[in-house]
């Protein structure tokens, strides 16, 4: 651990380019991110301990449907085909850092980026606390408690602000590319290895058909139902869009060449990663049919005699970096929104300010998760949950943009207050309207309220007919 956090902070360090004096330059790097950068970056992102832990434990549980669960997601991603060189256009265009800077400008309403940022706020600073809590148990747990969970989540948060702070997106993205490399070689040495012990591939996959059959059928043991793999795969189909610390990263590419690249080195990682993450579910099965909790797959196979001691220290290292790489560009995000969108929109605020601010909020969002980390398992648990269902509320303004000059900032401020309340009240209250998840009836009444109260409201056509006339616009790459 302490050779993972020296070389991460010299990475970070190292990309120091000066000091950064404007938000284009600390939040976005500029606009000058390279094509592979962007893509580890990118991925490291995307991809937190989810994989390793709750895809794995997804296939244990459900099988092969998790792997159409998790391959539906890349084929969301395809949306960034559409949307990225928009995002990226607009962005050059109009100078925005933050996607609610964007939201407000194209429907000319400051409370419009305001609603949406603090929206963002509410759904993501629980999600970063998860990803703390999983570094605090992971590291207890592999440890037989030497590092304590409380332990484990200060080093994830210390390293988290670290990295957030000394450069900004720079150190971000060049601690991503690093931790990236981590998460995807150890992985997949862990597959190999297992594998091996278990025979090589032809009796892997004999064993799972002869003793786990339903492990390879759709709709596999009975965990999935359609309403439960429309919930779950919902808002990972939108994940590009809807999430703000990833659609934020389509303003930092240097060229559309770089956002191309960017794209098609995520798309390698995410295929490779998926499958790594669908094997260690299916070896945890094999191996160890009867765990009372389908999330202790990856614990549970890690120390076993399976894995040797070595290669399990690097893959605990790399879950480490996983979650703390989702950590440290949420907290970006969100100061880069804070400071943005609800300090800088009374319009007095000059852009030395909101730097100021968006640097000194990166530790507060970081302390606030911390806390959370430390609540109540079940509280944080339906936060979690409700936080990919509750960003679905920001797809009809995005789509919108682009697309419908109609829209209008009442659309958007309504749907996403009154889309969000809702799944809020679906998740805590745990009810199951008509079979289905909070996230289909959140987009189902965001698409409704978006539509009907922009249509009975008037919109700036002049702005939309611009916005949208720039996001087409063919730019120099």
């Amino acid at each position: 651990m302490a050779i993972y956090v020296a070389v991460a902070l010299v990475a970070a360090v190292w990309s120091r380019a000066g000091r950064s004096t404007d938000m284009t330059d600390y939040f976005l790097g500029g606009r000058r991110m390279g094509g592979f950068v962007s893509a580890m970056s990118y991925s490291a992102t995307t991809y937190s301990a989810f994989m390793m832990i709750g895809l794995a434990g997804l296939t244990y549980a459900g099988g092969v449907g998790a792997l159409g669960f998790e391959l539906l997601y890349l084929c969301g991603v395809t949306l960034v085909l559409v949307f990225g060189p928009r995002f990226w256009r607009v962005g050059k265009t109009y100078g925005y850092v933050t996607p609610t800077e964007m939201i407000g400008h194209r429907y000319g309403s400051q409370a419009a980026g305001t609603t949406t940022a603090l929206a963002s706020f509410v759904f993501l600073l629980p999600y970063a606390a998860v990803q703390l809590a999983g570094v605090g148990y992971l590291l207890s747990g592999m440890t037989g408690g030497a590092i304590s969970f409380t332990a484990g989540t200060l080093v994830a948060l210390v390293l988290a602000v670290a990295f957030a702070m000394i450069a900004g997106l720079r150190s971000v993205a060049w601690t991503d590319s690093l931790q990236s490399a981590v998460m995807m070689i150890s992985a997949t040495l862990v597959v190999i290895v297992v594998i091996s012990q278990l025979g090589g591939v032809g009796n892997f996959f004999d064993s799972l058909s002869s003793d786990h059959p339903g492990a390879l059928t759709v709709p596999g043991t009975g965990f999935f139902t359609v309403s439960t793999f429309v919930a779950l795969t919902l808002p990972w189909i939108f994940f590009s869009i809807s999430n703000p610390q990833v659609s934020q990263r389509l303003f930092t590419p240097g060229s559309m060449r770089d956002l191309r690249r960017m794209l098609i080195g995520f798309l390698i990682f995410g295929f490779i990663y998926t499958f790594v993450a669908v094997f260690w579910g299916f070896a945890a099965l094999l191996e160890f049919p009867e765990l009372d909790a389908a999330d202790s797959a990856t614990p549970t196979l890690l120390a076993s005699d399976l894995v040797p001691t070595p290669l399990a220290i690097i893959v605990m290292i790399g879950v480490l970096a996983a979650c703390v790489s989702t950590i440290d560009s949420i907290m970006l995000t969100l100061s880069s929104m804070i400071s943005r969108d609800v300090v800088g929109a009374r319009g007095s605020t000059s852009e030395k300010a909101q730097l100021m601010v968006g640097k000194l909020v990166i530790p507060v969002i970081g302390v606030l998760a911390y806390w959370f980390a430390h609540l109540q398992l079940d509280l944080i648990a339906v936060l979690s949950v409700s936080a990919s269902a509750g960003l679905l509320v920001m797809v009809p303004p995005i789509i919108g943009a682009f697309f419908w000059k109609r829209g209008t900032a009442a659309g958007v401020i309504s749907s996403v207050l009154v889309a969000g309340t809702l799944v809020l009240i679906l998740e805590f209250s745990q009810v199951s309207l008509l079979g289905q998840g909070s996230g289909v009836w959140g987009l189902t009444v965001a698409v409704a309220v978006f539509v009907v109260v922009s249509l009975a409201t008037s919109a700036p056509r002049e702005r939309a007919a611009e916005f949208i006339s720039a996001s087409r616009r063919r730019r120099s790459s």
